[in-house]
């Protein structure tokens, strides 16, 4: 064989090692679980575990505070490197409108059993919607998606799936397509595409979306599109990156009165 074509040979090998690697590796990066494995969930707070076909869904359900009857409820689904423990204290401030929440442990995260993928979160949070909208403290008329970052691929999947009142969208991007194509990955090897922009394209209910000016994660015009996308979307541009945007409380209060999730 010529040197010449050695020349031709070796970088397609290669790139085709590369692609062969990021293909293997990619969920590890996609899904970054925190090694850290809290013992039991937060004090005040209560384990959720739902049986469905593919495994056992997994939560925290946090009451309202000082509430009686059925209230709203805001279904959180968190960030990659995160676990629903971490977010336990944050939401007293939603809790004291009456409004209980479900923080949503994916697959093989934290206590939840299982291994994450985009199939297996879609199941996970569907099963625990359908837990929620039969539970008596729940009005399943009024359940909200809530998902930030990662999350907010899991707040679509459901939202496409079953009825929610509202959707909230954090710092959350069009399709994991368009992170690897940043990094030479052609889409087709994407396992885990969480297609946002496709699946929005069929969404249309109340859509809030939070996204800092500054994120370097998840660029600002990824939020900026998802927002289009949808008939009278609300967007609201922070002035922050991507772990460091303080809760919108103000405006999520005010968005979820004009839904009519809220009722002061």
């Amino acid at each position: 064989m010529s040197p010449y074509a050695w020349l031709m040979i070796v970088p397609l090998v290669i790139a085709a090692a590369y692609l062969a690697l990021l293909f293997m590796v990619q969920r590890s990066i996609l899904f970054p679980m925190p090694p850290e494995v809290p013992a039991g969930p937060p004090p005040g707070t209560e384990d959720v575990r739902v049986a469905y076909e593919g495994g056992e869904a997994y939560g925290i359900y946090l009451a309202p505070i000082d509430a009686t009857g059925t209230a709203p409820l805001l279904m959180f689904m968190h960030g990659n490197g995160e676990l629903a423990d971490y977010w336990a204290e944050e939401f007293d401030t939603a809790r004291r409108w009456g409004v209980g929440v479900l923080l949503v442990e994916y697959p093989g995260y934290g206590r939840a059993t299982g291994s994450p993928s985009e199939k297996s979160i879609t199941e996970s949070v569907i099963a625990l919607y359908d837990w929620a909208a039969k539970e008596p403290r729940v009005d399943a008329t009024k359940i909200v998606a809530y998902g930030r970052s990662l999350g907010g691929g899991a707040a679509v999947r459901l939202a496409i799936n079953r009825p929610v009142a509202a959707m909230i969208l954090e710092s959350t991007f069009t399709s994991v397509a368009d992170f690897a194509a940043r990094f030479g990955a052609p889409g087709a090897l994407i396992r885990d595409r969480f297609d946002n922009r496709t699946s929005l394209s069929r969404y249309r209910g109340s859509l809030l979306i939070l996204h800092g000016r500054q994120d370097t994660i998840v660029p600002f015009a990824h939020g900026q599109e998802l927002a289009t996308l949808v008939p009278g979307a609300q967007f609201v541009e922070l002035p922050c990156g991507h772990n460091d945007c303080p809760r919108e409380w103000r405006r999520i209060e005010s968005f979820l009165e004009w839904s009519g999730v809220l009722r002061h």
